[in-house]
């Protein structure tokens, strides 16, 4: 055994109690994140956006937060763009100290043009840290602890960047790969060279083929992919299920999507149960893990670690009727927030974001361990006509509909249409069984979502007429997204689609027989 194992094994032993040590104490998160927000300001000072904005005069107030929130205002990607392209041309101390010498490229799914979000130095160590957080607290569990120093299969972006002659910029998950400290090297698959490759299918392909001399004991990515990844595996080598070729593998660190749709459909590719962990890493940040099993999908947030946040009421007070963020909105910390209660997040980051609109939205569903679930995106939330559909709300019920089937629906979309002077819902849902292709759902599936959300029952007797469903074969979501260059990685499909998208989805159907329908907006 190298010195290099033998210290990893020393550090996975040793792990329960690092683990406890990086815990933080619940009823300190008002400390906490008050500390961080001051980090931030104080390191940020001098630098263009710090000036402007005056947080040196914020820091001396006495009251930070609340000058703060009066002295910079709130916004989205488009706000922070100006700054963020000053940052590109290589200037330096725009809005974070030194030159930003990564972005990372994100859409969010697959739904609009790439943006360059900045990662700065301070930020790849915060994600590094907080990844190694999350493995420290599954080795806290009854996995066997030598099954912790077998290999982790990481499922990313390629770690081959594009340099301009002034930045770097790819996938957050190919920037942060790229970087795994040495001492993780020995464990982390599939090999180097592998992971720089930017062809979804030759990866596949090669992962596939490597997999036999590995020992996999933890699996992380996007759960379409790996649902696909594992397929490849059992078909080229002629397996019952994973378990045949990966017997260790227990673990199972998923994010980007929800699990739901897709979790039967994995399970039944596994020989034996696996453990589950959601995570929740975004493009500007590593923003909560799942860090206990029994927590019911709920995630932990990570208050010390170069993120300050901040949660907006998600309603018409604060969003207008695109779900645009208004000016001005109300924005809470931490330390005034409710359960249960849907939020759009707003964050500060040691990249240079300010009060910036995140685009998701989410839920406390355990305020004393500030555990949070992930609802959707504001762009994805529909409301034509006060029906108030969010995406956790779809999720829910074509995962109903397909149990009330015993079928799988791992993919879906849907979109809002025009019907006459009123409007109405099409959704199109993706199904391995022939038999279901073209079948018409619409009624049950409606019956789901009134189940669900009682304004949507409300405006299924107004407003709200028409409900289409339209059964897919799958292998159109995939087709779509292959044609349109977000196959594999971190790329996942829009669960509502409207504008150019729709039509563009909208026309791939047509060539496959499927009628239009007229969009809402």
């Amino acid at each position: 055994m190298s010195e290099r194992e033998r210290r990893y094994r020393k550090l996975i032993e040793r792990s329960k109690g690092v683990s406890r040590n990086l815990a933080i104490p619940v009823n300190r998160a008002k400390e906490f994140q008050l500390r961080a927000l001051k980090r931030l300001l104080t390191k940020a000072k001098y630098t263009d956006f710090g000036r402007q904005y005056g947080f040196n005069e914020i820091l001396a107030s006495g009251k930070v937060y609340e000058a703060f929130k009066i002295n910079v205002p709130s916004g989205d990607y488009s706000t922070m763009l100006p700054w963020w392209e000053k940052a590109r041309t290589g200037k330096p101390d725009v809005s974070w100290p030194g030159k930003i010498e990564h972005f990372a490229l994100s859409s969010g799914t697959s739904d609009g043009a790439s943006k360059y979000i900045p990662v700065s130095q301070d930020m790849v160590k915060a994600i590094r840290r907080a990844s190694m957080r999350q493995v420290l607290s599954i080795a806290r569990t009854d996995m066997p602890k030598d099954h912790m120093t077998k290999h982790w299969l990481m499922i990313g972006g390629s770690t081959s960047l594009n340099y301009n002659g002034i930045y770097y910029a790819g996938d957050l998950s190919g920037i942060t790969t790229s970087k795994i400290p040495p001492l993780f090297q020995r464990v982390s698959k599939p090999e180097p060279e592998i992971k720089a490759s930017d062809d979804w299918q030759e990866k596949i392909e090669r992962i596939t083929h490597e997999a036999k001399n590995w020992d996999v004991s933890m699996v992380a990515g996007v759960p379409a992919w790996i649902q696909l990844l594992f397929k490849n595996i059992i078909d080229h080598y002629n397996l019952k299920n994973i378990h045949d070729l990966w017997p260790n593998l227990e673990v199972y660190i998923h994010g980007g999507v929800s699990i739901k749709p897709y979790k039967s459909g994995i399970n039944a590719l596994l020989g034996k149960p696996i453990k589950y962990f959601e995570t929740y890493l975004a493009s500007e940040g590593f923003i909560a893990f799942q860090n206990r099993e029994k927590s019911n999908g709920g995630m932990r947030l990570l208050l010390r670690n170069g993120i300050f946040y901040e949660f907006v009421p998600f309603n018409s007070n604060n969003f207008d009727e695109h779900y645009q963020l208004k000016p001005n909105p109300e924005a809470y910390p931490i330390w005034e927030v409710e359960e249960d209660k849907e939020y759009a997040l707003l964050i500060s980051t040691c990249s240079g974001a300010w009060r910036y609109l995140i685009g998701d939205t989410i839920k406390f569903t355990n305020l004393k361990r500030k555990e949070i679930i992930i609802t959707g995106r504001t762009k994805h939330f529909i409301s034509l006509v006060g029906e108030h559909l969010s995406v956790d709300n779809m999720t829910e019920a074509v995962s109903q509909l397909a149990a009330s089937l015993s079928e799988d629906f791992e993919e879906f979309t849907m979109a809002g249409t025009k019907v006459d002077t009123l409007f109405g819902h099409r959704w199109y849902i993706g199904t391995n069984n022939p038999d279901l292709v073209g079948q018409d759902l619409s009624a049950r599936l409606d019956q789901h979502l009134q189940n669900l959300n009682d304004d949507y029952a409300v405006e299924r007797v107004h407003a709200l007429s028409k409900i289409e469903v339209e059964m897919i074969p799958i292998e159109w979501f995939l087709e779509w997204m292959r044609i349109n260059g977000k196959e594999g990685s971190q790329h996942k499909f829009p669960r509502v689609m409207k504008g150019k998208i729709y039509e563009n989805w909208q026309d791939f159907l047509a060539e496959k027989g499927i009628e239009r329908s007229i969009p809402a907006q």
